[in-house]
Order: structure tokens, then sequence, then C-alpha cells
């Protein structure tokens, strides 16, 4: 008695799961060199720069950080980065609500814009800034006569951290919110909800993981900001020194204990970064995976009674 035949389908898609599959050679061999990537230029150097921070021991490396040119560096830039941040939160969402919610003219020049940071270099960034705020500069001699002090000191910092960083939250958003579309809103609006409300209990917590990544980055950029900053500074030791321009001053006065030490908080900053990204990712996740199985299971069952929704809470 001859077997029966296979059935075409399952053949096909055993024939096209083996097209696809790669052999344990090139698969190995793809993922050796992603790992030696990755160590070579990433863990590497960064494990260095802890071994030398503390290669005189944790006195030399404490003493290190309590210089007082040091923190006024490390104060200066967390006052730079809390100013930035929120300023870059508030354009982002309300950039890409805009994008996203509504047609306009100068849409797509709005949206071009905001990836302007992204093709220019910093140092060119701080260039600008310079002529236009420097005494040189277009608006120099009027900023001189009202004793008002953009470049080489605090303001001139601020402004050109925020130019390089405000891309950040409004690029996380954008695609988030233009994929949930505008139904909530709109059903939300019909059902008499106020602008507030509808913004507060339906548009806030549908982009809160987009929002809290782009906060993250930007927060890390504007840490970690070197370029443009090193042009509108003045390298003013104890006033206008960020981190990186301190690890950068300390470097050229052979202090290279001091400078890694600087760079080793600087590193921890991307390492306690990168862990709240991942830890964010993961409840994301299983908000996502608890949805799913709330979506499946049946509603009106004594085990699981049917949940109110945040357009539901409007109208109480």
């Amino acid at each position: 008695m001859k077997p029966a035949a296979r059935p075409a389908s399952r053949d096909a898609t055993r024939k096209s799961r083996r097209s696809t599959e790669e052999s344990p050679l090139v698969k190995w061999l793809l993922i050796s060199l992603s790992l030696g990537f990755v160590l070579l230029f990433l863990f590497l150097p960064l494990l260095n720069v802890f071994a030398q921070a503390f290669a005189r021991g944790w006195g030399g490396y404490w003493a290190a950080i309590q210089n007082p040119d040091t923190l006024a560096a490390i104060r200066l830039t967390l006052i730079v980065a809390a100013i930035t941040v929120p300023l870059n939160a508030v354009f982002g969402v309300v950039a890409s609500w805009a994008i996203a919610k509504f047609e306009f003219r100068g849409k797509a020049l709005l949206n071009t814009f905001i990836d302007l940071p992204f093709s220019i270099s910093p140092v060119v960034v701080g260039l600008m800034y310079l002529l236009v705020f420097g005494l040189q500069g277009f608006l120099g001699e009027w900023l001189d006569k009202h004793d008002i002090r953009i470049v080489f000191a605090v303001p001139g910092i601020v402004l050109a951290t925020l130019f390089v960083t405000f891309p950040f939250v409004a690029r996380e958003l954008v695609p988030v919110m233009q994929a949930q579309g505008s139904d909530q809103e709109q059903a939300a609006l019909t059902l008499g909800a106020s602008g507030w409300k509808t913004f507060w209990h339906v548009t806030l917590p549908s982009m809160k993981w987009g929002l809290l990544y782009g906060i993250i980055l930007c927060n890390a950029r504007a840490m970690g900001e070197f370029g443009a900053v090193s042009v509108v500074s003045g390298h003013i030791t104890g006033l206008t020194d960020t981190m990186p321009l301190r690890v950068e001053k300390l470097n050229q006065e052979f202090n290279a204990t001091a400078a890694y030490s600087v760079a080793s908080l600087l590193a921890l900053l991307a390492l306690v970064t990168l862990g709240i990204k991942t830890l964010l990712e993961w409840k994301q996740e299983r908000e996502l995976q608890h949805a799913q199985l709330a979506a499946i299971t049946t509603p009106g069952t004594e085990a699981d009674p049917p949940r109110e929704t945040d357009t539901d809470q409007l109208y109480r």
C-alpha cells in the first residue's frame, strides 16, 4: 500500500522555510562578527575608561571628582540638561501632535527642519550662534550695549545644546502617533470631552513610552554634547566648562587620571541610560502582552469583568 501523498501546501511551507534558513556556519560566523565588534569597539574601551579612572585607587578617583573645577563642570552640565530636556519634551509633544494629527501648509517643511540638527555638524551650530550673538556678530553690538552675554556664558551653552538635542523627542513620538491615528481623539471630542481632557486621558497615555524614550536619549545627548558647546563656551574654567569640556582640558594638561575619572561619570550615564531604556522596553512589552491577553479573553465573565476604557472615564 502506497503512503499517502503529502499535501502540496505543507511541502511548499517546508521548502520556503529551508530557503530562508542559513547554514550553521553562516549563522555562527555572523554572531561571532557581531559579538567581536561589540567587544573590540565598545566593551573594551569602556572597560579601559573605568580601569584608568581607578588606576590610583578610590582615593585618587574621589580626589579628582572633588576638585572644585570638576564639581563646577558637573553642576553646569546638570543645569543645562535640566533646562534643555523639558523644553525639548514640550517641543517634541507639540511638533509630533501637529505632524501626526493635522494637515497644514508647511508640514513637510516642519518635518524637514526637525531633522536639521542631524545633518549639521555641532561645530557649525556653535559657529552660527557665535556669528549671531558674538561681539562681532549680527546682534553682538546691541547685546554688549545692554550688558547681555549669550556666548561665552551659560545662555549660549543652553542654546547650542537645545539646538542639537531637540529632534530626539519629536523623532520618537512622530512614528508612534502616526501609527495610532486620531480615531480615539475624535471619538472623545465627539462625546463632549474638552481638548485638555482628550490630551491628558487619551493622547498622553498612548504615547508615554515614546515620550520616555525621547527624554532619556535627549538627556544623554545633552550631557555629552561637546562640539557646539566647545565653540560657544569660551572654555572658562569653573564657569563655562561642562563635563566633556573638562575631560578635554584635563587631558591636555596631561592629568590622565582626572580626565578618565570625569569620563567615567559620562560612561556611567550612558550605561544607566541604556539600562533605563531596556527596562522601559521590557515594561512596554509586558503591557502589550497583557493587552493582547485581555483582548482574547471573553468579556462579561466573573473572572474577567468588562474594563472601563479611558474614553469612558472622561464622562463620569
